[in-house]
């Protein structure tokens, strides 16, 4: 069993999509996933998404409990519990968390609304068009 080293940064991930890898589609996990490579689509989940430096995700829509970003992101991002930038992100998109950190060096282009209630949050409720 491997354990994450006090110096890396990123929390260990269940799932990982290789930085050679591309895939289209909705993807939905209760865990935990790391991108490396390419993602074009929808994102929901009840765990953590890891967007890498290297990766490019393009999606209508981003929701997880917690998202961390080192890539570059187009399309709007929901985050219960907290949203990081990391000073190599590059986010085109409006954004909603509970708790938010953004990094010297990120470029941000977009809104950003607070979560006033993470304990409302289900990325796999039918989506109404409305804000909860």
């Amino acid at each position: 069993m491997s354990k994450q080293k006090k110096s890396d940064p990123l929390p260990l991930i269940a799932t990982t999509l290789g930085k050679e890898t591309s895939f289209t589609g909705t993807l939905r996990f209760k865990d935990s996933l790391r991108i490396k490579g390419n993602f074009e689509g929808e994102i929901d989940a009840m765990g953590r998404l890891v967007i890498d430096a290297d990766a490019t995700v393009s999606a209508r829509r981003i929701r997880a409990t917690s998202v961390i970003v080192g890539g570059i992101v187009r399309g709007d991002i929901e985050a219960a519990d907290r949203l990081e930038l990391l000073p190599t992100a590059k986010v085109y998109g409006n954004v909603r968390t509970a708790r938010l950190r953004i990094a010297d060096g990120v470029i941000f282009e977009g809104t950003c609304e607070m979560i006033r209630d993470p304990g409302a949050f289900n990325p796999f409720a039918v989506d109404t068009g409305e804000n909860a």
